[in-house]
C-alpha cells in the first residue's frame, strides 16, 4: 500500500511589489471627471488581525452617472471620457490601501430592479489561490434597503459590505477570515 503524504502547498505570490508596481494608492480621477469625487481608504487584514502586506486591491465601477465604461454597456446614460472606472493598488506595510475616485450612480439590474451604487472589488494576495470579489456599499445611501445583491447576503453579514464615512474617506476594511469575515461572492 502507498503511503500517503502531505505535498506542499502552492501561494500566489509574492510577487504583487514586483510585477506590479502601483505605489501609494490609485486615482481614477482628473480635473475633468464628472461626479462627486470621494476617496476610499481600508486595510487587509488576515484571520488573526495581522495586516496583509502583499495584496493587491482592484476595482471596477460605473461612473457618477452609473455606466460602466465597457461596450456592452450601452445605456441612454452619458459615457465619461475622463473617466475609465477602473483601478488598482497594493497594500502598504500596514495592510492600508486607498482609492481617489467618484461616488458611482445606481446601475440596472435585471427588469426593472437597480443596483445601489457600489464599487466591484477584487483581493489578490499570497495564499489566495483564487482571487476573491466582494463589493463596496455606501452608508446612508437609501438605496441599499432594495438592492437585489445586497439582499442575498443575510442582515448580520450586510455591514461587511458598506463603507462608513470616516472624516473626508470612506472606511473599508477587508477582513479575509474569522467572525467579521467580509462577504465574499463566487462567480
Amino acid at each position: 500500500m502507498t503511503e500517503l503524504v502531505q505535498t506542499p502547498w502552492a501561494t500566489v505570490g509574492p510577487f504583487f511589489h514586483y510585477a506590479l508596481p502601483v505605489k501609494g494608492g490609485e486615482t481614477l480621477v482628473s480635473d475633468a471627471t464628472q461626479g462627486e469625487r470621494i476617496t476610499i481608504e481600508g486595510r487587509v487584514i488576515d484571520g488573526d488581525g495581522a495586516p496583509v502586506i502583499d495584496a493587491m486591491i482592484e476595482i471596477w465601477q460605473a461612473n457618477a452617472a452609473g455606466r460602466y465604461h465597457h461596450p456592452e454597456d450601452t445605456q441612454d446614460k452619458p459615457l465619461d471620457p475622463a473617466f475609465h472606472g477602473w483601478g488598482r493598488t497594493e497594500t502598504d506595510g500596514d495592510g492600508r490601501f486607498a482609492f481617489q475616485t467618484i461616488k458611482p450612480g445606481a446601475v440596472p439590474y435585471s427588469g426593472n430592479e437597480w443596483q445601489a451604487p457600489h464599487i466591484n472589488v477584487s483581493v489578490m494576495g499570497r495564499g489566495i489561490l483564487k482571487r476573491l470579489v466582494t463589493r463596496i456599499y455606501f452608508a446612508g445611501e437609501s438605496a441599499n434597503a432594495s438592492d437585489p445583491v445586497l439582499s442575498l447576503v443575510p442582515p448580520e453579514r450586510r455591514p461587511t459590505l458598506i463603507a462608513g464615512k470616516d472624516g473626508a474617506a470612506y472606511r473599508f476594511d477587508i477582513i479575509l477570515q474569522g467572525p467579521e469575515e467580509t462577504v465574499f461572492f463566487e462567480l
